[in-house]
């Protein structure tokens, strides 16, 4: 390590030292080199350039001593900022683990490799932001079988003995001083267990028994000495633990109620003024570390990029991802850096880890160290920052409401029969996910909030039984309690969709996460495009195939289910929630092809100039999806059908591309443990069921042209391709616009239209009054027309039935009116799918929220437009179809 300070403040800085810190005045007058140089205002420091010939304890206190008068000074002078500061303090308490692990396994072992044996670093110098005067809080983890031991040794005694060690090289006081204050107590179970464990019980322990303020102590765990593959293993396999994909509201409370403890414990500190504890204080510095890490566990699983071990970090990750005010962040981070340079002049005094500003003279000693005047000076600048930092922590309470009671006549004169009963059942424990003490106490918590919420439901009946059915599948309802405690507005939304949205009501039975996407005003933006979506889905924490299909599936659950919620909540157009549901599909079948095409290709290698491509038809491929619709698909592949794979399994090309596509139909459409996605449907492709399951373009082409009956042309009239190269793409564009432009056989198009329709009609007829695809005029009638006329004269060519009508319009081969009757078969299609999927009228609350949802001003003008709507399209698809056939 190298330190070099040049500047014209680093003469006035170390005279500072001298007259306020007997500390640093001792420093300086045992380091005559470093005081010459501060006198010559510059300072250069290597590190491993003092005592190189003496021992590793006489070695690594020297170096201490020599570092801490450099980073003081260059501190004062304002050369070094607080994160230099704390960055080489951590560094150097990093390679002096380093050092002291290596000697101690030399001493015991002089022939062995320093291995087995590693530092997981917690606290400040696990996230890099060590005090300068500070203790360091490791956790001594070995591997059994790789850990240097003597003759007939067991593993455990010797790793007790290196970890022994260890501590006496660092923490022992000689005449050079001290290196590091070594603090064991936050391992598992301190009081009963060796200072050094193995790696698996630690696992073992943090998955199965570790306390709430363990999993905040973990997001700042590090690597940070020794064997470090051991380390970052362990620390990979206890992630899940810190980091819960479900948002962890409990979190909240949780640290709150150890922030009570801290308060009351050091409560001769807490009131600002000469004696505060900077630390641990109301406003103080773990405040500010505190409310950036109950963010990152509530929100942390679901965002890696909250996961930043700083605190300056983490607030500003916080802030950029909208999780906190960006106000709120920037203040925290300015007290925080406030808070943390005091904190460091309080200890430059006497090199004692303190945290309390002194009273007296002593304060206005501290206050000119810093540079000010007196020690009213300093409290004036503290003051502001304690204050920001105090009400924005205390904010974090939400405040309670009365408990709800228990006597059965006054809970159903409050809620109702039914609620009470409801309610009655949690509290009885019936099910399992209210038996545990924690459940209870969270539905006690959540009751006043949530029973007066489905009491007021649009439909009380209808959304107390569904929310009662989510609570009877759960395993858990802790999590979901305390995340509609924490977010009353999430409540409001919830009972909506249970008494409304019988398909989200059910989705939300089998994963409560769901709600989580919900949790702010972000759910209701726009989702984004698909190389968004597609990144959002290639990302995360999936380390292996299994893992990525799960990982899919549950970005995917979540944009449709916050989709499916935009409606309820009569926030977005259905026609834009049918365009998103789209892109979402879009980007799975990216996400996941990529990822199964990397798998495939490791066993049987790529086919030489040729390339997998996928063509979405039907609702998929004109961009507008509802929530229950399937992917209709082709696959093909490009190049020469002869062709041979390149890998260690060699196949052909077209059984290479049939394998893969059945993998691909497996990946989109299996469910896994996060549950299905899609239903695929791939009977549009080349002779159908009959056929292969993956062709070459040229096959398709030729297939197109030549065998093709009307039907799938029709089809391809919405084909577009949604997987491959720009240059596939192409090629396939320029097949289908060959083809559609009439270079295909000759076929009755209207007679095998109307044939078509009528058979369709017979075998499967309308679900019900207000089935807006299947009814005569619906949604089927009208791309019939439109496809009949787009084949019969060339024109309209757009997957996108929408723009294909005005195509059609623009050319006098359709009625203006046309678009409108689509837009609006359209929204009620999406709109039902999720408020009526059986396609009777609904309730009157559901039927005005499907009113409102498709932009009329009540049920009957619903009705009354669909009629006149469907008599509109039928007579055009009359228009169309009287005739001769083409």
């Amino acid at each position: 390590m190298k330190v070099t300070l040049a500047g014209p403040h680093l003469t006035a800085a170390a005279e500072r030292a001298r007259a306020h810190s007997p500390f640093l005045a001792m420093l300086l007058g045992r380091e005559p080199a470093l005081a010459e140089g501060l006198a010559a205002r510059r300072l250069h420091l290597d590190l491993d350039a003092i005592a190189p010939d003496a021992g590793v304890a006489a070695r690594l206190r020297r170096q201490r001593r020599a570092l801490a008068l450099a980073v003081a000074v260059g501190d004062l002078a304002g050369l070094l900022d607080l994160s230099a500061v704390t960055g080489l303090l951590t560094d150097f308490a990093d390679q002096a683990l380093d050092v002291a692990i290596a000697g101690a396994i030399a001493e015991r072992t002089s022939d062995a490799a320093p291995q087995g044996f590693a530092v997981i670093a917690l606290g400040k110098q696990g996230s890099r932001e060590l005090n300068y005067s500070s203790d360091i809080d490791p956790i001594f983890l070995y591997d059994p079988v790789t850990l240097p031991c003597r003759p007939r040794e067991e593993p455990g005694d010797a790793a007790v003995r290196i970890g022994r060690r260890i501590v006496e090289l660092l923490s022992a006081r000689d005449a050079d001083g001290y290196v590091l204050r070594v603090d064991l107590r936050l391992r598992p179970s301190p009081e009963v267990t060796p200072i050094a464990l193995p790696v698996d019980a630690a696992i073992g322990y943090y998955e199965s028994q570790a306390l709430p303020w363990e999993r905040a102590a973990f997001i700042r765990a590090r690597a940070a000495a020794g064997d470090k593959a051991l380390g970052n293993s362990f620390l990979d396999a206890v992630k899940p633990f810190v980091w819960r994909r479900s948002l962890d509201f409990g979190a909240v409370g949780e640290i709150r109620a150890l922030t009570g403890r801290i308060r009351d414990h050091y409560a001769g500190g807490q009131l600002f003024g000469p004696g505060f504890d900077l630390k641990r204080g109301r406003g103080g510095i773990r405040e500010v570390e505190f409310f950036a890490q109950l963010h990152q566990l509530v929100y942390g699983g679901r965002d890696p990029a909250l996961r930043a071990p700083a605190t300056r970090d983490a607030l500003a990750a916080l802030g950029a991802a909208k999780r906190i005010d960006a106000a709120d962040a920037a203040a925290l981070s300015d007290a925080y850096t406030l808070l943390r340079t005091i904190e460091h002049r309080v200890q430059m005094v006497d090199d004692r880890q303190t945290h309390a500003l002194p009273a007296g003279a002593a304060l206005d000693n501290v206050a000119r160290l810093h540079g000010l005047a007196d020690g009213a000076a300093l409290l004036a600048l503290l003051q502001p920052r304690v204050d920001a930092v105090a009400w924005r922590y205390d904010a974090l309470d939400g405040g309670g409401r009365d408990a709800l009671p228990h006597d059965t006549a006054t809970l159903t004169a409050l809620i109702g029969e039914i609620g009470a009963q409801r309610v009655a059942t949690w509290r009885g424990g019936t099910y399992p996910a209210t038996r545990s003490a924690a459940a209870q106490a969270a539905l006690e918590a959540v009751l006043p909030t949530l029973a007066p919420a489905l009491t007021a439901a649009p439909d009380p009946r209808a959304a107390t039984l569904r929310f009662d059915v989510l609570l009877e599948r759960l395993p858990s309802a802790v999590n979901i309690f305390r995340l509609l405690e924490a977010r009353p507005g999430l409540l409001t939304l919830l009972v909506q969709i249970l008494s409304h949205a019988a398909p989200l009501a059910d989705e939300l039975g089998r994963r409560p996460a769901l709600l989580d996407g919900l949790v702010d005003a972000s759910a209701f933006d726009g989702i984004g495009t698909v190389a968004q979506l597609a990144a959002e889905m290639a990302g995360g924490d999936a380390p292996d195939y299994g893992a990525r299909l799960d990982h899919v599936r549950r970005v995917v659950g979540e944009k449709r289910f916050a989709l499916g919620a935009q409606i309820v909540a009569g926030r977005a157009d259905p026609l834009a929630v049918a365009a998103g549901y789209a892109r979402v599909a879009e980007a799975a079948v990216e996400a996941l092809v990529n990822a199964t095409v990397l798998q495939f290709e490791t066993v049987h290698g790529r086919v030489p100039d040729s390339e997998f491509c996928i063509i979405a038809l039907g609702r998929f491929g004109g961009a507008a999806l509802t929530h229950a619709s399937d992917l209709d698909l082709i696959y093909l592949f490009t190049g020469d059908f002869a062709a041979t794979s390149d890998g260690a399994k060699p196949l052909g090309a077209t059984l290479y591309y049939n394998r893969l596509a059945q993998r691909v139909t497996a990946a989109l459409s299996v469910a896994t443990a996060a549950g299905p996605l899609y239903q695929v449907d791939t009977r549009l492709r080349p002779q159908g069921a009959h056929g292969p399951l993956a062709v070459s373009l040229d096959s398709f082409a030729r297939y197109q042209r030549e065998d093709a009956w009307t039907w799938e042309h029709m089809a391809l009239t919405r084909a577009r391709p949604v997987y491959g190269s720009p240059r596939a793409r192409a090629a396939i564009e320029a097949v289908i616009a060959t083809v559609l432009g009439g270079g295909r056989a000759h076929r009755p198009i209207v007679a095998d239209a109307v044939k078509m329709r009528d058979d369709m009609a017979a075998h499967k007829p309308p679900g019900g009054p207000l089935d807006a695809k299947l009814l005569p005029g619906g949604l089927v009638d009208l791309e019939f027309a439109v496809h009949v006329v787009q084949l019969t004269t060339g024109q309209g060519l757009d997957p996108e039935l929408g723009a294909a009508i005005d195509a059609l319009a623009a050319a006098g081969l359709a009625p203006p009116s046309l678009r409108s009757a689509h837009d609006l078969l359209t929204r009620l299609l999406v709109t039902l799918r999720l408020l009526a999927p059986d396609a009777q009228p609904p309730e009157p609350v559901t039927a005005a929220l499907v009113a409102e949802a498709v932009g009329l001003a009540d049920w009957e003008g619903v009705v009354a437009a669909l009629d006149a709507t469907r008599q509109d399209v039928r007579r055009y698809w009359n228009e169309v179809t009287h005739g001769q056939a083409a």
